[in-house]
């Protein structure tokens, strides 16, 4: 099965804000970055409608973006601030922009949506090339539960409004470490069908391939709120520098 990222944006951008709205004035994830990039450039994978990136810009850090969706990105330049924010269109394993950034960052499991392994070491081996000495890589993923599924499969209600319902549905390969998911909305219009495959990854494989790019861990946490990170954690944020 192919993915095609700018069709997958293409199809979500109209649902997407209503799906993930802004983040609170008071998410941690903000001054966390916000600290890392400093007074340097920072550079978002995946940009997508800016709900890091503009909070970020409001706090004066110079924020650029890669995103392969025409859509989603049109979404971000016609919110306040989203149109003097500079935007590369095109593949994040390859992210066509000219360093070096003090921080790039990837959130809300995005990195996931690059679907081999051997992209997903791509992507941070490009990553460590635009990193400046002592620059920062910021990964924000979920722990994998695969507890999730039944026999390779699950199903699921992911919201439900009065006349709407949102529905999940996911095969599991074990092998590969993938799940290609439908996500459905059920509403008066119709049922409408957005394809979702990722390829998950465990902390200790971001750790290799981090090695192998030649970056190292600098810390991980349970949330951008610096919890503990632990067997319990559902998600993690992870940071990874460049040797100065």
């Amino acid at each position: 099965m192919t993915h095609d990222p700018a069709r997958y944006g293409d199809r979500i951008a109209d649902l997407y804000d209503h799906w993930y709205p802004d983040l609170p004035a008071d998410h941690p994830g903000v001054p966390f970055l916000a600290a890392l990039a400093g007074s340097g450039r920072a550079l978002e994978l995946g940009i997508g409608t800016g709900r890091f990136a503009l909070p970020l810009a409001r706090r004066g850090v110079r924020v650029e973006g890669v995103d392969a969706s025409i859509e989603m990105v049109a979404r971000l330049r016609a919110k306040p601030g989203g149109e003097r924010i500079p935007v590369a269109m095109g593949d994040f394993t390859n992210p066509p922009v000219t360093g070096p950034f003090s921080l790039v960052y990837v959130v809300f499991n995005t990195f996931f949506a690059i679907l081999t392994q051997e992209d997903q070491v791509r992507c941070f081996e490009r990553v460590a090339t635009l990193l400046a000495p002592g620059g920062a890589f910021v990964l924000e993923v979920f722990v994998p539960d695969l507890g999730r599924f039944d026999r390779g499969q699950r199903m699921g209600v992911v919201r439900m409004e009065e006349e709407v319902v949102d529905l999940e549905a996911g095969l599991h390969d074990l092998a590969t470490q993938r799940i290609d998911s439908r996500h459905m909305r059920i509403s008066p219009d119709g049922v409408r069908m957005v394809p979702v495959p990722i390829r998950y990854v465990w902390a200790s494989e971001l750790d290799l391939m981090a090695r192998i790019a030649g970056l190292r861990l600098r810390e991980r946490w349970g949330s951008f709120a610096r919890t503990r990170f632990s067997s319990g954690s559902t998600q993690h944020i992870s940071v990874y520098e460049r040797p100065a």
